[in-house]
């Protein structure tokens, strides 16, 4: 083996891996998933790492809200905060800058527990190359954090659409359910893997099988030299199988 290439396999290593739920709503009946006083954040916290907030893409905070969430969690904690709605789905990418700098100004108050802004765009989206790099060039030009893009046009999956991605910084996320088989594995950039699992077969409701997360298990754990973060956010919280699935990957990882 040559220098070079034994100093690339050394490189390698399993990266920070941070698992979570879209939410930290608690059902009744899983109080004792997370127990002790506090607001549902703050016992959620003392369990999980890392949480999705998804109220940000219907309304916007207030700066002192993001503050308060801030310090209701542990040092190590992190949060991935969904763009707005307005962004994504009304200016479809287009002339949304003003749009952009409020929501910037308001999540900044997360400070360092800010972990991704995540993006996700409808299917009817089609990637038209002009408008999508002038929208993340301005979005780079504003915040040098992790950003994670989940497209659902068949269109986003090819290997140009990549590269510019990869150009700019932004990670194109896994999903599941994938509506291309493309989806289901993470592009762009690769600094922060981002997974997102909806549920299966029924979106939002069903769980997962245990061979499904050991499937989940065994990429969270693949070593690379590139990756520095992988999270994996369940999204199943239709009947709270979020929290119990997010549970069983982390025991499986542990």
């Amino acid at each position: 083996m040559s220098q070079k290439s034994g100093s690339a396999q050394a490189a390698r290593r399993v990266p920070t891996l941070r698992i979570g739920c879209a939410g930290w709503s608690l059902r009744a009946e899983q109080a004792v998933l997370a127990p002790g006083d506090g607001t549902h954040l703050e016992r959620y916290a003392r369990v999980f790492d890392a949480v999705e907030i998804n109220s940000s893409f219907y309304r916007p905070h207030r700066p002192q809200t993001y503050a308060r969430w801030a310090q209701s969690v542990p040092e190590g904690f992190r949060f991935a905060v969904k763009m707005p709605k307005a962004i994504s789905h009304g200016e479809r990418l287009r002339g949304c800058v003003d749009d952009l700098d409020g929501f910037l100004a308001q999540v900044r108050e997360l400070g360092p527990t800010l972990g991704v802004l995540l993006l996700q765009l409808p299917p009817s989206l089609a990637f038209e190359r002009r408008s999508a790099c002038a929208f993340f060039d301005a979005l780079r030009a504003r915040h040098a954090g992790p950003v994670a893009c989940e497209p659902r046009h068949a269109s986003w999956f090819v290997a140009g659409v990549d590269a510019d991605l990869r150009e700019r910084g932004i990670a194109r996320a896994a999903a599941d359910p994938a509506r291309v088989p493309r989806a289901a594995v993470p592009g762009g950039d690769h600094a922060c893997e981002y997974l997102r699992l909806h549920g299966s077969p029924r979106v939002y409701y069903d769980a997962y099988a245990g061979e499904a997360l050991r499937r989940v298990a065994r990429r969270m754990a693949r070593e690379s030299a590139d990756v520095h973060e992988r999270w994996c956010i369940f999204d199943n919280t239709a009947a709270g199988h979020a929290t119990t699935d997010a549970l069983a990957l982390r025991a499986r990882l542990a």
